[in-house]
């Protein structure tokens, strides 16, 4: 099985050469890698040329949910894998993920995997927090003695959607640009369009060096995510994680509709008064 791995890098090719690096070597599968290239101040196109992967690219840089989009449009494979360029993965993450899609037996799913970072996220674990004292050895050493259950509500990177359902949705949300908020809107288009399954899988683990990724890069204006989800669904990414995506509980299933509560409906009144307040500003 064969997935389409898209990657927007900005002038990031130390990271970018070790999750490459980690694609090829803790692979079961060979896969499609797409990277998206911005500005390409430091040799990143001749280094993808070198390895035969394909690259989109743009002169300046134009945000993580452009950049995404563009260089999906070159996938040929059924499924749209999305990761930042600061990830290192880990062994076998590709045989886990056939796996569950096998189980799953639908097109209608959003898979994501679990992050391992020095501090801050789902696991913590040091093997470094730059591509300078990065310990591979020691994170290939370890990584497997923690874990989590797998849970509901993912809504992060790197995450798996099969291409009919990406292209359904058309990708990601360019409002959100450079990338504040686009996870969150892209798993409301996916909520709106029937999917239920919002799984993430401990199995599937990358280590993330937590600081690198496209979106904070500070030559493009910072998009206010919250603000714009807000307006654009009525409701703020809290509301929906919390009472739609069930962020962060055990995995049990598909989900369902939110239950219509007291807290669901205080909550939702407090959604539609920041709106409306929003709206006045």
């Amino acid at each position: 099985m064969k997935f389409s791995i898209i990657v927007p890098t900005l002038n990031n090719l130390n990271y970018l050469k070790i999750l490459i690096s980690s694609i090829e070597k803790n692979s079961t599968f060979e896969h499609e890698i797409i990277v998206h290239v911005n500005q390409n101040l430091d040799d990143t196109i001749e280094f993808l040329k070198t390895k035969k992967i394909k690259y989109t690219y743009s002169e300046s840089n134009i945000g993580l949910c452009s950049a995404v989009n563009k260089a999906a449009k070159l996938a040929s494979t059924q499924y749209i894998l999305y990761t930042h360029d600061d990830m290192y993965f880990l062994p076998l993450w590709d045989s886990i993920l056939k796996k569950e899609i096998e189980l799953l037996n639908t097109k209608f799913f959003y898979l994501s995997g679990t992050m391992i970072q020095k501090k801050g996220a789902d696991l913590t674990l040091d093997a470094g927090n730059d591509y300078k004292n990065f310990n591979e050895k020691y994170l290939l050493n370890n990584y497997q003695k923690i874990n989590i259950s797998n849970h509901q509500g993912s809504h992060w990177a790197p995450h798996l959607i099969h291409r009919d359902v990406w292209s359904l949705v058309n990708g990601f949300s360019e409002e959100f640009d450079p990338g504040d908020g686009s996870d969150s809107d892209l798993n409301m288009k996916l909520w709106k369009c029937g999917v239920r399954i919002f799984k993430g899988l401990n199995d599937f683990k990358v280590y993330h060096f937590g600081s690198i990724s496209l979106r904070k890069k500070k030559d493009l204006k910072k998009n206010d995510g919250t603000k714009t989800f807000l307006k654009k669904w009525g409701i703020t990414p809290r509301f929906f994680f919390s009472f739609y995506l069930k962020t962060g509980s055990k995995y049990d299933g598909p989900l369902k509709e939110p239950e219509k509560t007291f807290s669901f409906f205080k909550d939702l009144m407090i959604c539609k008064i920041k709106k409306i307040f929003l709206i006045k500003i």
